[in-house]
Formats: structure tokens, C-alpha cells, sequence
């Protein structure tokens, strides 16, 4: 690259070992790409750092740059480790401890003596407020102004820094909640005050409190991270339009994302997800399931004919990591993925039983794995994966970052083989198969919660660890194929790019099938998508390429449990209820087999408005020479231990060239390996595709 070409357009992704970024030259359509560790005292700085190195090392300047989309664990991380600011909750009388209550449900049945998460507001940080709104939306009793000036004092005495405010039915009618935030915000001036009306307005009393609280609970020092990275930005003479991954696969301006930090809750798997539906096109493939494994965790993810699967709910915070109910609720559009394992820096240790454990503590990039040689001493993920000659420890990102081997083995050595009586290629072993079959069965057991079989999809690797990791996953799912897309190892950051901008808001609107008012539903729809229109056209997108998605989540009467069907605009203008219970019946069948003998409800709609998608193709190797640059020792059980396996340069392998296993793929930031009995083909994307015999 010359110094003026472009324009640019950066994603920036934080994880928790390294910060990844990614540049695209708009006009060329070149990617390159730069990684460097996360720094989490103050993650901005990772992100200047890597974003000024990126340029640096392309005679990129920074006036070339149209637009930075960014991703980050902020808000993740303050829920987790409760570093967020003073909250109070303001509630209905006689709710203030729905926080605590819960659903009442126990994640372990039989354990007397079970922990649940702590809520982010402690009892005397929560108050009552004397009004009620009935479930049809109808006001019995408005809040009165004297007890909320009242409140507003004793707010104010406590030193709160931020207010949820959540009322009961709230989610029919905000306008109680409407009145209690003018006037807080009155009394308590610089405070950031959060209505549940304005985060999620869906049904669930614990949920939606849950969700507003934490978003009250991130808010100010979101805000405060934002507005620092976009002055440093114009410092820079860098764009000031900061835009963020929001975790259901959009992008929003900054000031949106803002107001919504929970919205960001999953912002770079989301965009790895994105990435992995853009890569699988390439490769004629619709149906993926999205394996991501980086620094400190794993996840999975299906993409279905195309498109990631979405929820509305997530949980964050657990106690117990793997343990589904042990955490916080938060009620937010969010792409359907699973943490299936440990990272490459989640550390190995032996438990009470004399067993190989992994994770769910990680080094980290701070002080890291053994082998970084920044003074830990623990042994992770990598530390294995560089015993058994899966990584090399000269060529580890490009030769940037020299690995320390003798570290590896002596840390293996010590907290593992010894206690366990092994060597400490046996320990390491160990290690990699724990961390592979608790991954496999918690991505098979997603996949059959979801109504699908793990077999019918084809296992796409991203993640630093991801292609290190994906052959052998994939060989104990009974998956065949799996894909290695170039770049695997900043994929989420180029997700970002690949991702539109987009905005989804949801309404309430529980009421039988039979009662339905399609003419309101219509009405309704068009003010959400004017207000979408505002949002997206802020981002620089025109209202005439911008698209509209609605959705409704749909149940049979007498169920708990929801689920979201499409709905063409078609079907809502044509005033026909009954294609509306035709669409559910069939999207029920797809996923349980059978339809009942009840009658339909709606639970709420969804309203999506989008930009269009950036079309990105990357391009194949471009460097010239033999792929093949040497042999080295790599561990496969099943040829009895180290085999002399051949090494190639990934950017050298030409499309159509076809490599059969043992076999060792090394790009900057990532290690594929293929098996014995495996063949690899490169496609013209820069994909390896490999095929395993199961």
C-alpha cells in the first residue's frame, strides 16, 4: 500500500489474550491485518496501539481512513467482575427483591448448599415506589411527584451513580416510567437514570430487571471508554465516527451503542459469527457450525442456510461456567452461540480425582501462558498445543512473539506429569484431548437443543486456537468437512466489516391469534421502522438501501416458552390472522416435529432495520514460492506418537492445490493441522477445506 490510497475501513476486536485489527482497502479489496496483546488496565490503548501499528506497517495515513468498527469485552467484563458504578433500583411496590427471587429455579437440584449469582444492586440500594400498572396496560395509579422528589434525596444521599428504573407491566405502557425518570432526573443532575421500557420492553419481570440494571450498571463508564477512544481518534486525525458491534450482529454509531451498552454484551463472537457466514458463502457452504476458539474461551454457533441463529436471551456473570441458570439474564437480541470450552490460555490443572481439568481460569495475556515468557508459570492450552508440535515456537505470529518451549515443558512438568506419574508428552496429550471432548459433546448437546444434528453441518475453524483445535473436534462429532478460512485468527475483526449496520427493537404485545389487530400491528411496525430509518441513516445509510425484517415470537396458549417466527410484511397488510398461525405451525414443525392442538399467541414483535451488507471477497495467497518450508516433530495418537509431518506457508498455497495428512498449515496468526487420512484443498477464497475420514 502507498500512502494514499483507500479509502480504509478498520475492524478492531479485544479479546481477552490479544486485540486483533483488521484493514480493508475499499478499493482494491487487499486485506492485512495486525495483532497485538490486550492491555486490561486500559483497553483503549491496545486498540490506538494496534490501529496505529496497522497503519505504520501499510505507509497508511490515518485522513485515509473512512471507518473504524469496534468490538470489545468492556461490558462483559465490568458484569462479570462488578466494576461498574454505584446503582440503585427503582421499582413497584412490593418488588424490590425480584432481583433475589428470580425464577425460583436451581440450576443443581440437589445441591443444598448452591450459589447464586450476587445481584448488581445490593437490597439497600433498592426502592419502592407506590404506583401500578395493570397487565393490559391500563394506569390504576400513577407515581406521585412529592414521593418521588422524596426518593430523588435519598438517591442523592446514597451517592448513586446510575438508576434503573422498572416497573411492573411497564413493558404495555412506560408511562409511569416516563414520569419517574424526568423527575430523578431533575434530582439527581449527571446521573445516568435507565428505564426497562427503553433497554427491553418484553415480558418477565426478572429478566427485564435484570437487563436494566445491568445496562444502568455499565452505562457511565461505557461512556466514559467511548468518548476517551474518540478523542484520542480525532487526536490521531482519525475518523470521529466510532462505530461498535452490537452482539446480534448489527453496527450502530457510538452514540447508540451508549445508550444501549448491554446491547455489546457479545460484540466479538458476534462478529466471528458474521465472518463465518461471509467465509462459508464463499465456499458454497450454508449450514456451518461456527467453532471459535481464542486466547480465553471457545464458543460455537449455528449458521443455517446462510444466517446465524439468534435469541433473545443470554446470560452473563455465571458461578458455574458451563451451568445454565447459575448466572445473570439479560433480555437482548443476541446471535444463539454457546461457550463450549477453554481458550489456549485457560490453565490445565489436576483436580481432586486425580483428572486433567481445563480452565475456567486463564493466564490471560497478563502475565499469559508459560510459554510467553511474561512470568507464568501455570500450564494452559498453548503450553500443550506447543509440546506436541502444533505451534512452533519460532514462527509463532509470523516470528513476532518467540515462544519458550523448555517454559512449556517444565510448567507441564510440574503442575501435571509429576503428580500424575506421566511424561510430559502424555500430560500435554491429556490436556489436548480434555479440551477437545468437553468441547465436542457441549457443541453436539447445542446443536440437538437448537433441533438440529451436528452432522449436517460443516465445522468452520476461527480464533487463534480455533484450526489448531477444529480436526480433531470435528473427527469426534462425526463431522467431515471442516473449513479454515485465511485470517482465522482475526476473523471477528473482519466480521465487523462484513457486518451492516442495523438496529432491532422489540414490543410487547401478548394476545391470542384469534384477537389480533393486524391494522394496529401495521401501524406499529411503520413507527418502529421510521425510528430504525432515523438510526441507520445516521450511520450514513440512505432510507432507499436500507431493508426492513419483522419477526414475532409466538407460543401456543398455556406454554413458557416462545419462538420467533418470520413474518413477510405481506402477511401483516393482507389482515389475515390465520397465515399468521400457518407461518408458526410450520417453524414449529421445523424444530419439535409435530404442531399441537392449541391455540397460538403472540409474546411480542420485532422490528429490524438494516443497511446493506458490505460485500467483502478475500483473496487467496499472494505470495510466491513453494508452499512447503520444511518438517518438524507433531504428535498424532493415532501413528503411535511424533511423526516427521510436513510444513507449508498457508499465504503460498495456490488455489486448487491438494495436500494429503499429516500436514501443518501455519499462517500469522493461526496453525491448521491436518490429520493422517485427511486430505486439505485450497479454494480460491483463501479457504483450506478439509475432508476427514470418520
Amino acid at each position: 500500500m502507498n500512502a494514499h490510497p483507500g479509502p480504509f475501513r478498520i475492524g478492531v476486536d479485544i479479546g481477552g489474550t490479544f486485540t486483533d485489527v483488521v484493514m480493508l482497502d475499499t478499493g482494491s479489496g487487499r486485506l492485512v491485518n495486525e495483532k497485538v496483546l490486550t492491555t486490561p488496565e486500559d483497553p483503549a490503548e491496545g486498540v490506538l496501539d494496534g490501529v496505529t501499528r496497522i497503519l505504520g506497517a501499510n505507509d497508511v495515513a490515518a485522513e485515509a481512513v473512512q471507518t473504524i468498527i469496534h468490538g470489545t469485552t468492556l461490558v462483559a467484563n465490568a458484569l462479570i467482575e462488578r466494576k461498574g458504578v454505584k446503582t440503585a433500583l427503582v421499582t413497584t411496590q412490593g418488588f424490590r427483591d425480584v432481583l433475589e427471587i428470580g425464577r425460583e429455579l436451581r440450576y443443581s437440584i440437589y445441591d443444598l448448599f448452591i450459589d447464586m449469582p450476587e445481584p448488581l444492586v445490593p437490597r439497600a440500594l433498592r426502592f419502592e415506589v407506590d404506583e401500578r400498572m395493570l397487565g393490559s396496560g391500563e394506569i390504576l395509579r400513577a407515581p406521585q411527584e412529592a414521593g418521588l422528589r422524596a426518593l430523588g434525596a435519598e438517591l442523592r444521599a446514597a451517592e448513586v451513580k446510575a438508576v434503573a428504573i422498572v416497573f411492573l407491566h411497564a413493558f404495555r405502557n412506560d408511562a409511569n416510567e416516563r414520569v419517574a425518570k424526568e423527575i430523578l432526573a431533575e434530582e439527581l443532575p449527571g446521573a445516568t437514570i435507565c428505564t426497562s421500557f427503553e433497554v427491553m420492553p418484553q415480558i418477565g419481570e426478572y429478566e427485564r430487571t435484570s437487563t436494566a440494571v445491568a445496562n444502568a450498571f455499565v452505562q457511565p463508564i461505557f461512556r466514559t471508554y467511548v468518548e476517551r477512544l474518540v478523542s484520542e481518534m480525532v487526536r490521531l486525525k482519525l475518523p470521529d465516527d466510532l462505530y461498535l458491534m452490537l452482539a446480534d450482529g448489527g453496527t450502530v454509531r457510538h452514540d447508540t451503542a451508549v445508550a444501549f451498552p448491554i446491547r455489546l454484551v457479545q460484540s466479538g463472537p458476534a462478529g466471528g459469527a458474521q465472518a463465518a457466514a461471509v467465509y462459508g458463502g464463499l465456499a458454497e457452504e450454508r449450514d456451518i457450525l461456527c467453532f471459535d476458539m481464542g486466547g480465553t474461551t471457545a464458543k460455537a454457533c449455528l449458521i443455517q442456510d446462510g444466517e446465524p441463529l439468534k435469541s433473545d436471551n443470554f446470560e452473563v456473570a455465571r458461578v458455574f461456567r458451563f451451568a445454565k441458570g447459575s448466572g445473570l439474564p439479560l433480555q437482548v437480541p443476541v446471535i444463539d452461540m454457546i461457550e463450549i470450552g477453554a481458550g489456549g490460555g485457560s490453565i490445565a490443572q489436576v483436580d481432586k480425582l486425580d483428572l486433567v481439568r481445563v480452565g475456567p481460569e486463564s493466564a490471560g495475556s497478563e502475565p499469559g501462558p508459560a510459554c510467553y515468557g511474561r512470568g507464568g508459570r501455570l500450564p494452559t492450552v498453548t503450553d500443550a498445543d506447543l509440546v506436541l508440535g502444533y505451534l512452533d515456537a519460532a514462527s509463532f505470529l509470523g516470528g513476532d512473539m518467540v515462544l519458550d518451549r523448555a517454559a512449556a515443558e517444565e510448567a507441564i512438568g510440574r503442575e501435571l506429569a509429576e503428580p500424575l506419574g506421566l511424561s510430559v508428552v502424555d500430560a500435554a496429550w491429556g490436556v489436548y484431548e480434555t479440551v477437545n471432548e468437553s468441547m465436542a459433546q457441549a457443541a453436539t448437546i447445542h446443536a440437538l437443543e437448537s433441533g438440529r444434528k451436528v452432522q449436517d453441518f460443516s465445522l468452520l475453524a476461527i480464533g487463534g486456537a480455533g484450526p489448531v483445535h477444529a480436526t480433531n473436534l470435528a473427527r469426534r462429532m462425526g463431522v467431515r468437512r471442516v473449513l479454515c478460512p485465511l485470517g482465522a485468527g482475526v476473523a471477528s475483526a473482519f466480521g465487523f466489516l462484513a457486518s451492516p449496520t442495523s438496529f432491532e427493537f422489540v414490543r410487547a404485545a401478548i394476545e391470542p391469534l384469534c384477537e389480533l389487530d393486524l391494522g394496529r400491528v401495521a401501524a406499529m411496525v411503520a413507527e418502529l421502522e421510521q425510528e430504525g430509518l432515523g438510526l441507520v441513516a445516521s450511520a450514513g445509510v440512505s432510507p432507499e438501501t436500507a431493508t426492513t425484517a419483522i419477526g414475532a415470537l409466538m407460543r401456543y396458549e398455556g406454554q413458557g416458552y416462545q419462538v420467533e417466527v418470520t413474518i413477510p410484511r405481506a402477511a401483516i397488510e393482507a389482515g389475515d390472522p390465520g397465515e399468521l398461525g400457518r407461518l408458526f405451525e410450520v417453524r414449529y414443525r421445523e424444530l419439535f416435529g409435530r404442531a399441537e392442538a392449541m391455540p397460538p399467541e403472540i409474546i411480542s414483535w420485532r422490528v429490524v432495520v438494516s443497511g446493506p451488507r458490505p460485500m467483502l471477497t478475500p483473496t487467496a495467497a499472494s505470495r510466491e514460492g513453494e508452499s512447503l518450508t520444511g518438517h518438524r516433530q507433531v504428535y498424532f495418537s493415532e501413528m503411535g506418537g511424533f511423526v516427521e509431518t510436513p510444513v507449508h506457508d498457508r499465504y503460498r498455497v495456490r488455489p486448487g492445490v491438494c495436500v494429503s495428512g499429516p500436514a501443518v498449515f501455519e499462517e500469522r496468526e493461526s496453525t491448521i493441522i491436518v490429520p493422517p487420512a485427511a486430505t486439505a484443498k485450497a479454494d480460491p477464497h483463501g479457504n483450506l477445506i478439509i475432508e476427514l475420514e470418520i
